[in-house]
């Protein structure tokens, strides 16, 4: 007994012991559903860990911007659209881009065919849904780009005044309120569908983010959360029904009603996002090109005064960038 005690306060003792878990903090856009499901999958695959992390997920909930998590130091890391991320650092921030999750954009705004929205222009003196904050931004910039005026209506975050005919229009996402649609009954045949990418607003949507002086502090700690983040998207993609399990046992911790068939929609549009055209690795690095045209119509839209140049917004940290 003397020597077990001797050998767990012995200096070789602690110099060979595992090196303690970096705790750290990942404040995503909103609450646990599959468009989240690698950093889930990872936190409870132990993939994390295995990268020297104690992570903790800060679901985003609607009143409270995850930009706003970040910037008060609450979160170390932020999942956010690249338009948000624009907007911050324009006005002071210092965050930047560690990684480009989504690199297109899969927001769409829907109608039912009997409306006759064939083009943005058909949109003219409509009743259209809006979401709040930057999700409301991209549709106004298509309307400005356009020329066409709508009538906005505010839109809460379900498809029901879209379907009780309280907007002839309602913005929706690929990954999400699309499916929804379909689970509600309409039949897609029934809608037409508007891609905002289609129509010259190819703005990235999901990106890894953080503060400067976080990856100041410990660039290693930032480029392993990159690492593990991207492993738990490699094994939620290849286990699809495990990795769908795992989201809807955060999804029922948070008192959140789930469906299984949905979440799996969501994770497949999102392998669709992640890895366009069949690719078989990630390509993780916000385009340069992609930047400067988003930061661009931002700027023409007076929606943001100040652009930084691309080296300083995006930081290379992972060795797959």
């Amino acid at each position: 007994m003397l020597f077990l005690v001797f050998l767990l306060i012995s200096p070789f003792f602690r110099l060979h012991a595992a090196p303690a878990l970096k705790k750290a903090g990942l404040v995503t856009l909103w609450q646990p559903q599959a468009q989240f499901a690698g950093y889930y999958v990872a936190l409870e695959k132990g993939i994390y860990r295995k990268h020297g992390i104690d992570l903790r997920i800060i679901p985003g909930v609607a009143g409270r911007a995850s930009e706003d998590v970040l910037r008060k130091g609450e979160a170390d890391f932020a999942v956010l659209w690249l338009a948000t991320a624009i907007q911050e650092r324009s006005a002071g921030t210092r965050l930047v881009n560690l990684a480009q999750i989504i690199p297109g954009s899969s927001m769409m705004i829907v109608s039912r065919k009997s409306a006759g929205i064939k083009r943005i222009e058909d949109l003219n003196e409509r009743k259209v849904g809006l979401w709040d904050g930057t999700l409301s931004l991209l549709p106004r910039l298509l309307f400005r780009k356009y020329g066409v005026r709508v009538h906005e209506v505010r839109q809460s975050y379900t498809v029901n005044l879209f379907l009780r005919g309280g907007v002839e229009a309602a913005s929706a996402m690929w990954y999400n309120e699309y499916d929804v649609l379909r689970h509600s009954g309409v039949d897609p045949g029934e809608l037409n569908v508007l891609f905002l990418e289609n129509y010259g607003l190819k703005f990235p949507e999901d990106g890894l983010y953080a503060l400067e002086q976080t990856v100041a502090r410990d660039p290693e700690l930032a480029r392993d959360f990159i690492e593990a983040s991207f492993e738990g998207w490699r094994y939620a993609f290849l286990h699809p029904e495990e990795a769908a399990g795992i989201v809807i046992r955060a999804m029922q911790q948070a008192h959140i009603p789930a469906n299984r068939s949905h979440q799996l929609w969501m994770l497949d549009r999102m392998r669709d996002l992640m890895l366009p055209a069949g690719k078989k690795e990630f390509d993780s690095q916000l385009k340069k090109q992609d930047y400067e045209d988003a930061a661009h119509e931002l700027q023409s839209a007076g929606a943001v005064r100040h652009i930084v140049p691309y080296g300083e917004f995006v930081r290379r940290v992972h060795e797959g960038q």
